[in-house]
């Protein structure tokens, strides 16, 4: 007879307790069913969470539950409520066993008519609970898969013409949130690879893919806030200017970083210049600053202008992260 698992959560995040119940289930049963509901404890959404465990586990069946109990209780009213909701979307389809590590095992098994499988309940193989992941995803990052940290971290990337103290505060704001940041890349390509301070229309493709490979590494290793400098946009808009154009897989990647971010923050050209043998004056600075801000707004992407000295600017970094919540409508200031 075909064994058919079941498990059911919110995975708030998802965490190696999960996974070692879930793997648990995939060698004990010949399919396994995960069901994912809504909930109010996290500002990830549902199918957010759900894509987890698609991405780890492509042989599980996995159901978004919308529309399912909010909360867990031993209330029997409440069980009796989940009981129904679990059977509805079953529709009759059966179930052999029921996997948790929790009190509710026992009902939902009942209900379903199937064996209580209760994996690691004392939390004695994987001690960890999404409670306390929720509470500190840095402290207990060795318990959270990469695919589920890297969504974790709200990512902050700053974009500016040359000279407009994009490194300067990505450095700074790493310092005081104790965390990493992404350096540009386009910056140490260019100086090591440049001809008469030229690069070839392929290399703004390399930079590009460099610069995410940098973001990732860093990203893994960031403490609540990544912190960026530069973006594939602006890459983008330094190939248009060398070129007139931009090639192809650049151009993919500048539209997909438009939702790789959490906060754009515009540096503006306020601050002095500083002339190094590598830029090209405070009036091309203007010219491209201005163009940055039309690229900005083109891609309808909401950003947060940063003007005056570095604590100024850092003071209002500061009081945007302390409003700021993840995946939830702050949009700031659409920039002047």
């Amino acid at each position: 007879m075909k064994t058919l698992g079941l498990t059911l959560g919110k995975f708030a995040p998802l965490h190696k307790g999960h996974q070692f119940m879930i793997e648990t289930a995939l060698q004990e049963v010949d399919e396994l069913i995960v069901v994912i509901y809504e909930t109010t404890v996290t500002t990830i959404p549902l199918h957010v969470r759900a894509n987890w465990i698609r991405k780890l586990y492509p042989a599980v069946r996995v159901i978004e539950a919308w529309d399912g109990p909010d909360g867990y209780s031993d209330d029997r009213e409440h069980e009796i409520r989940e009981e129904q909701y679990i059977l509805g979307l079953l529709n009759g389809e059966q179930v052999t066993h029921f996997y948790s590590s929790e009190f509710y095992g026992k009902h939902m098994s009942i209900a379903l008519g199937a064996v209580d499988r209760r994996v690691d309940e004392a939390r004695g193989r994987v001690p960890v609970s999404a409670t306390m992941v929720r509470s500190d995803p840095y402290k207990y990052r060795a318990y959270v898969s990469d695919i589920v940290y890297r969504d974790l971290i709200t990512k902050v990337v700053f974009v500016g013409a040359m000279s407009t103290g994009k490194s300067t505060i990505t450095e700074a704001l790493a310092q005081r949130y104790r965390t990493t940041y992404a350096g540009e890349y386009g910056r140490d390509y260019w100086t090591e690879h440049q001809v008469d301070r030229r690069i070839s229309l392929k290399a703004f493709d390399e930079i590009a893919v460099g610069h995410m490979e940098r973001e990732e590494q860093a990203l893994l290793q960031a403490n609540k806030y990544l912190f960026v400098d530069t973006n594939a946009i602006t890459t983008y808009m330094f190939a248009l200017d060398y070129h007139g154009r931009a090639p192809e897989r650049l151009t993919r990647i500048a539209l997909e970083n438009a939702q790789r971010y959490d906060l754009f923050f515009l540096c503006d050209d306020d601050i002095p210049y500083e002339d190094t043998w590598d830029r090209s004056g405070n009036q091309k600075r203007h010219i491209f600053h201005k163009q940055i801000i039309a690229d900005l707004k083109e891609r309808r992407i909401p950003y947060i202008t940063l003007r005056g000295s570095l604590e100024e600017r850092m003071h209002k970094v500061d009081d945007v992260l302390a409003k700021f919540k993840p995946y939830t409508n702050y949009f700031g200031e659409r920039g002047n």
